[in-house]
């Protein structure tokens, strides 16, 4: 039978059995079928409950055929839209879900994003992911897209949103996977971006512990006290993963910025032949549940990877500094046509050298991370390993926040 007969025949049973269409919302649909009110009959007792994801006609296909069968899925589908299919399998029944975690490989080998996961996971090694940032002012939101073709003009494929919070003291990014419930309190949060009260220093605060040992913040009023977590417990919470840091600018508006990015959660030697960067391998089980809309987000599974090493400190990134341009009269980076307006806001991220310097050869491949404008509220973000696409996210956010003592 085709590989497209069988993806239509599980979109039409688990339509049927959902009562609507069947699309990428299968987690939802999977955690509403476990979950049943008690209701008193005066007839005779209810029968119990089945679990459509077992009962499936599919759950039953010999596993070294169904893994065939997946692996050519996986390998056929190599973008989005059409990517929703490995998703669709994922869906059928618990044994499809498991063999489909084992094919899909992480962002860093594969350079996909498939399922939720991957926007924690590191980007690929050899290039980078093309990504663009929507800013909405009426709202004070920002949505995170991944691009599907070269040209910005497609609609992209939704991966993140957050809205900004403004206090007292400080403000926060509220970074969430579902763009209509961006809280912290709900089950779509992943992590944050706090400033400090002039807008020069910035932590990001991821929701899950990426290895062994992380600390947790407690609050905004208890900042100065941490806890050691037990890496079993992967409650939500704020896990300081990414310091940032803009000096002052004594040139004001007309000068570049300078900023420095430490990677709390990423050890230098994941920049080294052979190097490693920690790879969460799954997400909290209430994250599991969450509703993958049209607008949602995408990722992969691998193994976790090693918790940060303290032999040779922290990854540290620093922006490239960019040269004066005599005949523009304004400061110029090469950002090979992925940023067309001139902003303060652009930047590009490479790893800092041994002596405390970014690397400034005109070698384009040490750039990490490069975010720039290219329309009034449209703006690109290119990022690759060892960073995520939550961490090159929330370093974006940062630069758009006011910055009193910067400019």
């Amino acid at each position: 039978m085709p590989f497209k007969s069988i993806i239509q025949d599980m979109k039409g049973e688990m339509g049927s059995i959902s009562g609507r269409g069947f699309d990428v919302k299968f987690i939802s649909f999977s955690m509403r079928s476990r979950s049943h009110r008690a209701v008193v009959h005066d007839g005779p007792a209810p029968s119990p409950p089945v679990d459509a994801l077992k009962q499936s006609c599919w759950a039953n296909m010999p596993p070294e055929l169904l893994r065939d069968v997946l692996m050519r899925i996986e390998a056929s589908q190599s973008s989005w839209p059409y990517r929703k299919n490995v998703v669709i399998c994922a869906a059928v029944c618990r044994n499809w879900r498991e063999i489909t975690k084992e094919i899909v490989k992480a962002p860093e080998v594969s350079g996909r994003l498939t399922f939720p996961i991957s926007l924690k996971q590191p980007g690929p090694r050899n290039f980078p992911l093309q990504c663009f940032i929507r800013r909405f002012g009426a709202t004070q939101t920002y949505h995170l897209y991944l691009g599907l073709t070269e040209a910005l003009s497609d609609a992209g494929k939704f991966l993140l949103a957050a809205r900004r919070c403004r206090h007292p003291t400080y403000t926060d990014y509220i970074i969430s996977l579902d763009a209509n419930n961006i809280s912290k309190g709900s089950t779509t949060y992943i992590g944050k971006l706090r400033s400090n009260f002039l807008g020069t220093k910035f932590t990001v605060h991821d929701g899950m512990p990426l290895h062994a040992g992380a600390m947790v913040t407690k609050s905004h009023s208890s900042r100065f006290s941490s806890k050691q977590v037990s890496p079993s417990r992967l409650a939500s919470g704020n896990y300081p993963v990414v310091h940032i840091a803009y000096d002052v600018n004594v040139m004001g508006p007309r000068g570049p910025r300078r900023m420095q990015c430490t990677m709390d959660c990423i050890p230098s030697s994941a920049m080294e032949p052979g190097g490693a960067a920690p790879t969460p391998a799954d997400l909290p089980l209430p994250l599991q549940s969450i509703p993958l809309s049209s607008k949602s987000s995408h990722a992969g599974n691998a193994s976790s990877g090693a918790p940060p090493g303290t032999d040779k400190g922290k990854l540290v990134l620093q922006n490239k500094s960019p040269r004066w341009h005599e005949q523009l009269q304004c400061w110029c980076l090469n950002f090979r046509g992925r940023v067309t307006v001139a902003s303060v806001k652009n930047f590009q991220l490479v790893a800092s050298t041994d002596d405390g310097r970014g690397r400034q050869e005109e070698d384009d491949d040490d750039v990490l991370l490069q975010f720039g404008k290219v329309g009034k509220d449209l703006f690109t973000m290119d990022f690759r390993y060892p960073l995520s696409a939550f961490q090159a996210f929330a370093i974006c956010l940062s630069s758009f926040d006011t910055k009193i003592s910067c400019e």
